[in-house]
This record gives C-alpha cells, structure tokens and sequence, in this order.
C-alpha cells in the first residue's frame, strides 16, 4: 500500500482503537509526501531532529499556502521566536520556574483531595465511567482553579473544546470544512477568555489568568488579544490531554492487571508508569502545523521550503530503532525517552502537572478499587485522531476501598 493511503487510514474512525499496525508501516518510509503538498515524519531520530531544528517553524502563516487570517493572534506554540519566547515567558513566570517553582508542587494536597472526592463518589457503585467520573472532571476542576475560570462555565467551554478536539489536525470529512469548524471554535473559546480577562483587570484575584492582565515587565506585557489566545490555550490543554492520558492509563493497565497489583504495593512504580505510558499511549499523537522555512533534507527526502510538515509523535516513540520492544508496555524499562510531550522550544508547557495528575489518578484508582475490570475491550474512542483517547471506559468493580493517605 502506498505511504500516503496508509497515513489516510490511520485518520479514519475504524482504526481509532488501533493505529499501531498503521504506523509500524508507515515508519518504513520515514518522510511521505501527501497529495496536498505537505510531509509526514513518522521515524524518532527524524522526529527529534526537525523538533530541534531553526529551519521548521510552528507558525502556519509562513507556509507556502497559509491558511485564512484568523480574528485573534495565534497562542505561543503557534509562532517562532523571538515572539514565542516572550510569549511562553510572560505565561510561565504565573505557573513555573523561574519565577514560580513550586506552583504545580504545591498543589499536590489539593490535588488528591479533588481525587479522593471523586472517588468517593462512585463508593456506592459497582460500576463506572471513567472518563465521566474521574478523568475528564478532575483535570477541569484543576484547570479552572488554576486559572480563575468559573467552574460553573464548565458546559459552555465543553462544547468549544470538544469541537477543537473533534477537528484538530487531519480527519474524516471536507478538510476545509473542519478547519473553519476549529478556527470558530477556537475563536469563541479565546473571545470567552478575553471576556473573563477583562473581568480581571478590573477586579484582579490570586490565579493566573489575573496574573497575565496585570504583569508588566523588562519583556513588557501581554495585549488583549495575547491573554485571550494564552488563557484559551491553557484552559484547553490543560484539560483536555489530560482526560486522554489518565483514560489511556486506565485502560493500559486494566489490560495488565499484573500493573495494578504492583502499583498498589509499589507506589512509586507510578513515575516510571506514566512516563511508559506517555510513550506507548501517548494523548496527543501528531503535531500538525510545523512549516519549513528552507530545503531540508532527510531520509534521502528533500522537503522544499514552505511545504507544511506534520510530526507523528505516537509512531516516532514506538519507533524500534528507538526502543527495544516497542508494542510491549513495559515501565520497569531502564531507559524511558518519549515525544508524548513533543520537544524543543515547543516542549508542553503543563507537563509537569499533566504528570502529577496522571500519578495522582491512576495510583488512587489503583489502590481503592477493587477487582477492576473493562466491561468493553475495546471502548468507544473519540472522534479525533490527532488528540486521541476513549470517549467512555466502562469499567466493573466489586467495591471501593476507604481512602488512606
């Protein structure tokens, strides 16, 4: 089968549950060109070496044939330095080091209180959604408080996100018809962040959507439109890949129960879990919107200048030139290096609590309930195959355990 039809069945609906097989075949030709113009690369040595080269840009304005003018700015990881730099540093210094080192650390406390809750609240069950119960509530009820956004407004930028997700990157249907679907969501989500923002300035609280509006400094400060896109940005992935990471946990180690028994007696068999997991079923499995500013050559295959590039993160880190074994989920592997959470200047951003959460969840989940298992195998996934994970994950239990810190 040619590169380019294999890349457009790991798009479809059927082989959401699965892609695997499809990449392992799709790895034989590291770089395939599509018909439309652009290249995919779907090998890690490759993988790493354009997410660390000047000449790839995130910025889809520069590509030979970009896409409309959008309303508001693109978000950081949608442009190159020296405006992504003061970008990312004018968020990051409310949520990370330098200035803020123990933000993400000191919220530990809260977060297991928030999983303890949620735990409790499916005691009386014997049976659960994930997704609805734990994975998606948690990680919203962070975010939220993280950034000062009403957790009441949680219905209304459901349906934006779920929108963003559902059209993001390649898919199923009309392409321009699913861009026009992301960019208008995309825009009420950011124009919804604008609108709470400016609530803000007039009435600045302790969280970090107060701490975009009112810093200024030797960098200067953040427009309007800056915090819009930067606030909508961090409310949707700082939820959203977080609810595929915690649902593919679950479902990753109720396919190996051996796992759960050990991460009950071994809590901190739980690090070298997720960063497995991160590599083996990973939340977000392509970055689509990378453009060469120059002829770049590699695997023998010259990708001209302006020729759009989508990276393939999820084949990359199941690359066996890699890592030995790749389709075996193995956390006591004494060398774990992923791209689950890309790489370069474009690293994510909310990594570290991403991992927090994740260890949080799915230890708890370990250690209350008793006798997990899938009731379907496999679930029902979202539409989407660029942020990829379950839609449900009905699982059957025979009781749950009182929380012991």
């Amino acid at each position: 089968m040619e590169p380019a039809r294999i890349y457009e069945q790991i798009h479809q609906f059927a082989n959401r549950a699965n892609p695997y097989p499809l990449y392992a075949e799709l790895r034989k030709t590291p770089v395939v060109r599509l018909e439309d113009g652009s290249y995919v690369v779907s090998t890690y040595n490759e993988i790493v070496s354009l997410l660390h080269d000047p000449r790839v840009s995130s910025d889809k304005r520069k590509a030979d044939n970009p896409p409309p003018a959008e309303p508001l700015p693109p978000s950081f990881i949608g442009t190159d330095p020296p405006e992504h730099d003061r970008l990312r540093s004018l968020a990051m210094r409310h949520f990370g080091p330098p200035h803020a080192p123990r933000t993400v650390e000191s919220m530990r406390g809260e977060l297991h209180e928030i999983v303890k809750d949620l735990i409790d609240g499916i005691a009386g069950r014997t049976r659960t959604d994930i997704v609805d119960d734990i994975a998606y509530p948690f990680p919203v009820t962070v975010i939220c408080h993280l950034l000062g956004v009403p957790r009441e407004d949680e219905p209304k930028f459901h349906v934006w996100s779920e929108e963003i997700v559902e059209t993001a990157g390649a898919g199923e249907g009309d392409t321009d018809e699913r861009a026009k679907r992301n960019q208008a969501a995309r825009l009420a989500l950011g124009t919804y962040l604008g609108e709470l923002a400016q609530t803000r300035r007039q009435n600045p609280g302790d969280d970090l959507l107060s701490g975009l509006v009112t810093y200024e400094g030797p960098e200067g400060a953040l427009s309007a439109p800056e915090v819009a896109m930067t606030g909508a940005l961090l409310l949707f992935a700082g939820h959203e890949t977080t609810v595929n990471l915690i649902t593919n946990g679950m479902l990753t180690l109720l396919r190996n129960p051996g796992l759960l028994e050990r991460i009950r007696d071994e809590p901190d068999l739980i690090i070298h879990t997720i960063e497995e997991l991160l590599r083996f079923e990973p939340p977000v499995h392509f970055l689509p919107q990378r453009v060469a500013l120059d002829d770049i050559t590699l695997a023998g295959v010259t990708i001209p200048k302006g020729a759009n590039i989508v990276l393939a993160l999820a084949s990359g880190s199941r690359d066996p030139a890699h890592v030995h074994d790749p389709d075996i989920f193995d956390p006591d592997r004494p060398y774990i290096q992923h791209l689950g959470f890309g790489g370069g200047i474009h690293y994510c951003f909310g990594a570290p609590l991403a991992r927090l959460e994740a260890q949080i969840a799915l230890r708890e989940l370990a250690k209350r309930l008793v006798n997990p298992r899938l009731v379907i195998d496999p679930p029902p996934y979202r539409p989407g195959s660029t942020l990829r994970g379950p839609r449900h994950l009905h699982v059957e239990y025979d009781k749950v355990l009182p929380y012991q810190p």
